[in-house]
């Protein structure tokens, strides 16, 4: 019988051993499946940190790449500036005369009379646009108008292309009965004499001819001006409308007894500014042109 019936305390002890090893099993298991599970999290986060660390160093050299280029690009337009063209002069105040090594209007000299120059001007293709206010070079209608012209210069057109600086800006004054524009260098500012009107023009980039981008901006117009001749005077300083109408009017004077030249019937004076406005005033070149022709004989 005793072997058949185990008394109560054996079987308590059986049931204490049998809980334990069963108690035991599910602690490991549990410890296991803790384990596991906070093992994937730290694998993801490695992971992430690493992907993280790798787009750093990418971005970061993608960024030296483009500073680089940035510099680069800085240099060489600094170096436009700081390293002058300088044009042949007549006298001590044109010697002292550079311009930025900017594209230009090309043209070819003629002639060289005491006080001016003799010169025929190749076609080109400007950018134009009226400018407010009654005078040619007030600060805030010139600044104005500059804007206009850059921003359509600078990506501000229907195919939104960059297009490098040129030289001059004009800034011209025209008859009033509205005959075709005829130019020559820098940003012209021209006024429209009953109305009192100037316009000023940036000189296009020759490499696009006659395929410029058109204007977003309907003030700006795409203009071609044709092959001419013109006579030229060039001056320093800051330009302004006294010292413009001085200058035009001694000019014309001087065509009076030009032994070849006469001025053309009808022709507008223009006024040409090669240099950014943080240059020295006597180290700007400025100039005044009228458009001539040959005499009958």
């Amino acid at each position: 019988m005793l072997l058949c019936n185990p008394s109560p305390m054996i079987q308590i002890q059986c049931r204490c051993k049998t809980l334990t090893a069963s108690s035991t099993t599910i602690i490991k298991s549990m410890v296991t499946d803790r384990t596991a599970t906070s093992a994937q999290p730290r694998k993801a986060t490695s992971s992430a940190f690493e992907a993280r660390v790798s787009l750093i160093f990418a971005l970061a050299s993608q960024t030296s790449n483009v500073s680089q280029r940035l510099l680069f690009d800085l240099a060489n337009e600094t170096a436009k500036y700081v390293f002058p063209k300088r044009f042949a002069s007549r006298n001590l105040e044109e010697a002292l005369m550079a311009v930025p090594d900017l594209e230009t209007v090309e043209y070819k000299v003629l002639s060289r009379r005491d006080q001016y120059e003799i010169r025929e001007v190749e076609p080109y293709f400007i950018a134009e646009t009226t400018m407010p206010g009654k005078t040619g070079f007030d600060l805030n209608g010139a600044s104005q108008s500059f804007n206009v012209l850059a921003e359509y210069l600078f990506g501000k057109n229907v195919t939104k292309e960059k297009m490098e600086m040129t030289t001059p800006v004009f800034t011209r004054k025209v008859q009033s009965d509205g005959e075709k524009m005829e130019m020559t260098t820098p940003v012209i500012t021209k006024k429209v004499e009953d109305q009192d009107k100037w316009q000023m023009s940036f000189v296009m980039p020759s490499k696009y001819g006659a395929d410029l981008p058109l204007p977003k901006d309907k003030t700006v117009k795409i203009k071609e001006v044709p092959k001419k001749v013109v006579a030229v005077v060039a001056f320093s300083g800051f330009v302004t409308d006294e010292d413009v109408k001085q200058r035009e009017l001694k000019l014309r004077n001087a065509l009076k007894n030009d032994p070849l030249f006469r001025v053309k019937k009808g022709a507008s004076m223009e006024v040409a500014q090669y240099n950014p406005p943080f240059t020295l005033p006597f180290t700007r070149r400025n100039e005044i042109a009228i458009e001539i022709e040959r005499k009958e004989e």
